[in-house]
């Protein structure tokens, strides 16, 4: 039973944060029977990737659920895995409002949120509270008045928080939406924080006895050689995969649009042929050597297709989610079947 056509104009009435927040609390509290009637069947299709076992390659992509409030909600939708985040160390508004918009005639959404979080220990009591017992991704970052040059010190503080708790850890370097974090690509700073980033993974899998990986979240705003650059460091460090791509600073067919010039990040359809791009070139470099999760520009069983036929192993929703609802799992779920 599909809902959502009758539930997204009611939706898209609201402001885009407060439709996005009273999602969250509805998620929250609908019974698992109820979100399970708003979609198909989802057949188990396995993936392993990273070590771990997917039940199916659909994930959620981080931003949509910050603090991990509806964990249980994305379980019954049918999602392979949930990524949740960017969560920092400590809690923090993000940026003024608003700062969220969405432009429907590019089924686009710019949004300059600037990780507006409860701080990760208050993440950490949502996952511990919730039924939650899939694969999941956390997603951490660094607080917007950490200076750049003690950006490690952040990522280590959340690594070292998240670590016995997470599936997988997701490093989000590639942000628009807080000041100089995308410098953390360049090659000097991302050789350090990688190789920092690595060192600790070794000693918290002594102190555990647990091998949780870790993907680098990159940015779709990539010239090729950075991308070059960028695959050497993550062989050179081991990282366990790559998330290919963030939003980007790009309006490429939405410069014309109400909102279309607003700053922050743009997602959705527009964001696809970047995405795309950035995530074959890696795929090229990267030789099968690691795996990729392909995000960005997926509002079809298509599009999910194309992703996997670019190099990557598993895919990640959010925009799409917004425009084309909960469905739109099963479909990428069904396109990516055998």
């Amino acid at each position: 039973m599909n809902l959502y056509p009758l539930l997204r104009p009611l939706a898209f009435q609201l402001d885009p944060e407060t439709a996005h927040n009273l999602t969250l609390a509805t998620l929250r509290r609908l019974p698992s029977g109820v979100l399970e009637m708003l979609r198909p069947t989802i057949k188990d299709d396995p993936r392993q990737v990273m070590g771990l076992t997917f039940p199916n390659p659909v994930g959620l992509a981080a931003g949509l659920d910050k603090n991990g409030e509806a964990l249980d909600a994305w379980s019954a939708l049918g999602f392979g895995f949930v990524e949740v985040g960017t969560v920092t160390p400590r809690p923090q508004p993000g940026n003024p409002k608003p700062r969220l918009f969405r432009l429907p005639e590019a089924q686009a959404i710019i949004n300059r949120m600037g990780f507006n979080n409860l701080g990760v220990d208050a993440l950490l009591a949502n996952v511990a509270n919730s039924g939650f017992r899939g694969i999941l991704g956390i997603n951490i970052g660094k607080n917007f008045d950490t200076p750049i040059d003690k950006s490690a010190d952040d990522y280590l503080v959340a690594l070292t928080r998240v670590y016995n708790r997470a599936s997988y850890v997701a490093i989000n370097i590639s942000s628009p939406n807080t000041k100089n974090l995308r410098a953390l690509q360049g090659g000097q700073e991302l050789d350090a924080l990688l190789g920092a980033l690595k060192a600790e993974q070794t000693r918290l899998s002594d102190r555990h006895g647990k091998y949780t990986p870790f993907a680098v979240k990159i940015a779709p705003d990539l010239e090729p050689e950075q991308i070059v650059e960028m695959a050497g460091l993550f062989r050179k460090h081991q990282v366990d995969a790559v998330i290919a791509t963030n939003t980007t600073l790009g309006r490429a067919g939405v410069e014309n649009l109400p909102h279309g010039s607003e700053t922050g990040g743009l997602s959705g359809a527009p964001v696809k042929t970047a995405s795309n791009k950035v995530l074959a070139a890696l795929a090229g470099e990267l030789a099968g050597e690691i795996p990729l999760i392909g995000v960005g520009g997926i509002l079809s069983g298509q599009d999910a297709r194309d992703k996997m036929a670019a190099g990557a192993s598993l895919v990640q929703l959010y925009s799409g989610l917004i425009y084309k609802g909960p469905g739109l799992v099963a479909e990428c779920a069904e396109a990516l079947r055998g």
